[in-house]
């Protein structure tokens, strides 16, 4: 059983509040992750995730982008409150928001307000620390090239992994995609995007109020399509959230193919942390960009 006083005692120090004027309550599914319980005091409520003492690194990253992302006030995202580790776990404490079924509303709205925080731009591709996507460390050392940092900090570490566990003939047809991979962007130079990284329906909401609400990131800058690729992945949003964006900013036309080279990375790293239910997936998506480049 978890003990709550390190992170009620971190909550009351933040806020202000006794100690004692906090009750843990809930437990609050929807993750693979982490666990998560509702926190009560003091007339507020909070959201809490938890996890191994080793995660406080994963969770001060996830705080921090969802300040990152905040910072843009292009789109909702729940505020960290506050966040540390005590014997046995980490914490990452967040406002609690109230968050019903989506609805067409919101959707448009989604999609203007994404393409309004990819608006958010930087100097370099990567991010000044490490996050995770899942539990696997996102790699984000900066580089000057979205095409180098794409081949080495996304796909190239995520076929290193799946190399390291028992997948070398993936690896090995991966490294050719590799090879070939400035073909993908032949007149097409993105320029870095502050991303939410991690934009699947599961990390998507909405308030009571119809307000769309990001959160779970896995925050860098990068090609923007890399985010719009993902919400294909898993399906669950609309054709009014892809109208909206198009208007406030339409998608390249290579993005038809390159979105099959973004997702693999994410179907990679499925099957790093998942197994080889996804091996299949992911050597068919090698198999149809390496085709794309004959």
């Amino acid at each position: 059983m978890n003990d709550w006083s390190t992170p009620i005692a971190k909550l009351a120090e933040t806020t202000g509040q006794e100690a004692s004027s906090f009750q843990i309550g809930e437990g609050v599914g929807g993750g693979c992750i982490n666990q998560a319980v509702t926190l009560e005091g003091g007339g507020f409520r909070y959201f809490v995730k938890s996890n191994h003492p080793s995660g406080l690194e994963m969770f001060a990253a996830e705080a921090e982008g969802l300040q990152t992302l905040a910072a843009t006030q292009a789109v909702r995202v729940p505020t960290p409150v506050c966040w540390g580790s005590g014997s046995d776990m980490a914490f990452l404490v967040l406002e609690y928001l109230d968050l019903s079924s989506g609805h067409r509303r919101a959707q448009a709205l989604l999609g203007r307000q994404l393409a309004a925080m990819h608006q958010t731009s930087h100097t370099r591709f990567g991010w000044h620390r490490p996050n995770t996507i899942g539990t696997t460390r996102q790699r984000n050392e900066y580089s000057e090239s979205w095409v180098e940092f794409f081949r080495h900090r996304r796909l190239g570490y995520q076929l290193e992994l799946a190399g390291r566990g028992g997948n070398r003939a993936l690896q090995a047809s991966g490294e050719k995609l590799l090879s070939r991979l400035n073909s993908f962007f032949e007149g097409y130079a993105p320029p870095p995007s502050l991303l939410h990284g991690d934009l699947w329906v599961g990390n998507t909401g909405e308030t009571t109020l119809g307000q769309p609400v990001l959160f779970d990131p896995a925050v860098y800058f990068g090609d923007r399509e890399t985010d719009l690729a993902m919400t294909e992945l898993f399906g669950g949003f609309s054709e009014t959230f892809y109208r909206s964006y198009d208007e406030a900013w339409p998608l390249d036309p290579g993005y038809a193919t390159r979105k099959i080279l973004y997702n693999l990375y994410h179907v990679l790293n499925h099957l790093n942390l998942f197994g080889r239910a996804y091996l299949k997936q992911a050597e068919q998506m090698i198999g149809a960009l390496l085709a794309a480049v004959r």
